[in-house]
């Protein structure tokens, strides 16, 4: 088992500034990828932004250049910095765990970014 623990959205204006955090707790396992996923309403889930536990990163075009994803591995806790905010990125926003060794997935129960004047 795998628990994934969210915090950190909130309402900011457009131009502000974020930080998501999430911890992850329990069987973990090296290969693995972690990542933000966000669905708006009305939208299918996308991809955010992942990183390997090799190092590799990757961020959705939508967001490169504004958003950042980071690890570190003491904590066992994820972030995805989020600056320049636009109201099209009001989703609420998922923490995802990847096993590549076992293939499983879990996620996190999700927080609200929401992004308006």
């Amino acid at each position: 088992q795998v628990q994934l623990v969210e915090s950190g959205g909130g309402l900011v204006q457009p131009g502000g500034s974020l930080r998501l955090s999430c911890v992850i707790s329990g069987s973990i396992f090296s290969p693995n990828v972690m990542g933000w996923y966000r669905q708006a309403p009305g939208k299918e889930r996308e991809l955010v932004a992942a990183i390997i536990s090799g190092g590799n990163i990757n961020h959705a075009d939508s967001v490169k250049g504004r958003f950042t994803i980071s690890r570190d591995n003491a904590k066992n806790t994820i972030y995805l910095q989020m600056n320049s905010l636009k109201p099209e990125d009001t989703a609420v926003y998922y923490c995802h765990y990847h096993s590549r060794m076992f293939g499983y997935d879990y996620w996190g129960q999700g927080t609200q970014v929401t992004v308006s004047s």
